[in-house]
């Protein structure tokens, strides 16, 4: 196959279908690996008036996902020199609005895919290219680069730019394997927003604050391994999320959220922990930890014991149901190193909880505080939702009855805990028949 191609203002193919005999060309040489990674080498090559050669990322996708990021935010620094092939996608659109500000919109920008990419400033260049697989369209990653200098300083950019615009990984088990995907982190969520024991949050913050300084002399100082783990329990809706979100928040670091499903496997338990090597040091936020699957806790534990599977990084995990943890977690340094229970609210924090949602924009101070009171085992989560419940009766009705409201909800509750629903004549509890 002979494939050439010459400098553009508008990016060119490098591979057509015409250049084909027949009315469409056969796939196998159609999608020649060699001849086109020859053919990117040529054009570098020609543009620049000197050789390229490739490079492999060894461990994780952080390239490829700030070349996403790049692409998406319209960073100038990159050109769109070439697509590739002309019988596979070479755009896509993407749902950019912000539904929370009644805000709408699709923007249509180069797919990584299938698509010649110049960082010129650094002479660096990348090329997701398609190939054909046993199972349809795969592809191959090829980075190229003049020289190491460029390439370090084209990474070290880069890095900087992804912290600038921190983005959430979010690795999910899937039938079809581990995916990865890069969004955007929702409202930040400052220190002050969390509510829970302020010893416990001096503790957890003061670990925090340490691990990610830029003066790293702690560990050295002290002898102390640069890893750390920590294990959040305790019920549903205490703040156990907001945490980590205001952990995410003021780390001035990368963070990573691992959703562990039945398909969870030592395959990508290697990969996550891959990734978050080659983004440390960094955040790896495992929740819902007690879902592990059995037929995987004991690599989970042997990778947890390598003596470099967590260097730079800080492991948190969370659970709502501690009884299902697996004790070896908690037995052996270099795990998890402490477990701290984030509680249910006593009357203060849930008094410091309703004033910070608002509610002292519907009633005075005295009855804020009675309903603290009598909001005796609510979670944070329950106190949002007394909020929201105020707030729409108060809306509506141009009055609110906190007492009323209180009342209503602990009945909901308790028929919640009961399972008994139904109050009428033929009471009857829910569930599968």
């Amino acid at each position: 196959m002979n494939v050439q191609l010459q400098p553009a203002a508008e990016p060119p193919f490098i591979v057509r279908a015409d250049r084909f005999a027949g009315a469409s060309p056969d796939a196998g040489s159609y999608f020649n690996y060699i001849a086109i990674v020859q053919a990117i080498a040529d054009f570098l090559s020609r543009r620049f008036g000197t050789a390229f050669r490739l490079y492999y990322q060894d461990d994780g996708n952080e390239v490829w996902n700030g070349l996403e990021a790049d692409l998406s935010a319209g960073y100038e620094g990159i050109e769109h020199a070439a697509s590739l092939f002309d019988l596979v996608e070479t755009s896509v659109f993407e749902f950019t609005g912000d539904p929370g500000q009644n805000q709408s919109g699709y923007t249509i920008r180069p797919a990584v895919r299938n698509n010649l990419f110049i960082y010129t400033q650094h002479r660096v260049a990348m090329a997701r290219v398609p190939r054909l697989t046993a199972h349809g369209l795969g592809y191959e990653d090829l980075i190229f680069g003049e020289n190491d200098e460029g390439m370090l300083r084209f990474l070290e950019e880069l890095r900087t730019r992804q912290l600038a615009n921190p983005k959430i990984v979010v690795f999910t088990d899937t039938k079809e394997g581990l995916e990865q995907n890069r969004e955007s982190a929702s409202a930040p969520v400052t220190r002050d927003e969390v509510f829970m024991d302020e010893e416990l949050k001096t503790q957890i913050y003061r670990s925090i604050d340490e691990f990610f300084s830029e003066d790293r002399s702690f560990f050295q100082t002290y002898g102390i391994p640069y890893k750390r783990g920590i294990l959040l329990y305790g019920k549903p809706g205490n703040g156990k999320t907001t945490l980590v979100k205001s952990i995410s928040t003021t780390a001035s670091a990368p963070v990573a959220y691992w959703q562990i499903t039945e398909y969870t496997s030592s395959g990508s338990i290697q990969e996550v922990f891959a990734a978050a090597t080659q983004m440390a040091p960094m955040v790896l936020v495992i929740e819902d930890i007690d879902s592990m699957p059995n037929a995987c806790r004991s690599y989970f534990l042997n990778t947890l014991d390598g003596a470099t599977s967590k260097e730079g990084i800080y492991l948190i995990g969370t659970t709502n149901y501690p009884e299902k943890i697996d004790p070896a977690l908690m037995n052996r340094a270099g795990r998890f190193d402490r477990a701290y229970e984030v509680k249910t609210p006593n009357e203060s924090l849930r008094l410091s909880y309703l004033m910070h949602k608002g509610l002292g924009r519907f009633a005075d101070e005295e009855t804020v505080a009675r309903a603290a009171r009598a909001a005796e085992g609510f979670s944070l989560a329950q106190l949002s939702e007394l909020y929201a419940s105020a707030a729409l009766q108060m809306h509506y009705e141009h009055v609110v009855n906190l007492e009323q409201l209180i009342a209503e909800m602990q009945s909901d509750y308790a028929k919640g805990r009961s399972r008994e629903w139904l109050t009428d004549n033929a009471s009857r509890k829910l569930g599968f028949m």
